[in-house]
């Protein structure tokens, strides 16, 4: 069986450590690839080999992004991973602390498959990880790339 990545997208170092410790009390072992901003996700997700068509790196099961970016807003980061055919129906979760209306609207609006508020306490933050894992991992029907 394929083991398919998550790819975190979270440029606070004290958030990344909290989701991979959540992860890791969740025993969910997927491999995380971290990245900090919109060009590191965008080299992940489009860079090619000599041949423009092969890409290096298979897509991941899904994609949690943080929409308060510090260089970037992160549903800039949503809207080009929705325009691009490669990536237009790989799945995106909002994982962020933000508990505006307009950004719910508007991530859902750009193509979010879902929007999860990040619970302050860390308890309520694994639980929270542990059905969103549950869900996208084992649940979930992936798209059949």
């Amino acid at each position: 069986m394929n083991i398919k990545e998550i790819l975190l997208v979270e440029d606070n170092p004290d958030e990344v450590e909290l989701t991979l410790r959540a992860f890791k009390k969740n025993n969910i072992t997927n491999p995380i690839i971290i990245k900090h901003n919109q060009e590191d996700v965008f080299d992940y997700l489009f860079q090619t080999s000599g041949d423009k068509s092969v890409f290096v790196n298979p897509l991941p099961a899904f994609v949690l992004l943080d929409i308060n970016l510090t260089k970037t807003d992160g549903l800039d980061v949503l809207r080009e991973i929705r325009h691009h055919p490669r990536t237009r129906v790989l799945p995106v979760v909002i994982l962020t602390s933000s508990v505006e209306e307009n950004d719910i609207l508007n991530s859902y609006k750009n193509g979010a498959n879902s929007y999860i508020r990040k619970p302050i306490d860390f308890n309520e933050f694994l639980e929270a990880v542990k059905f969103l894992g549950f869900y996208w991992l084992s649940l979930n029907e992936p798209v059949p790339y």
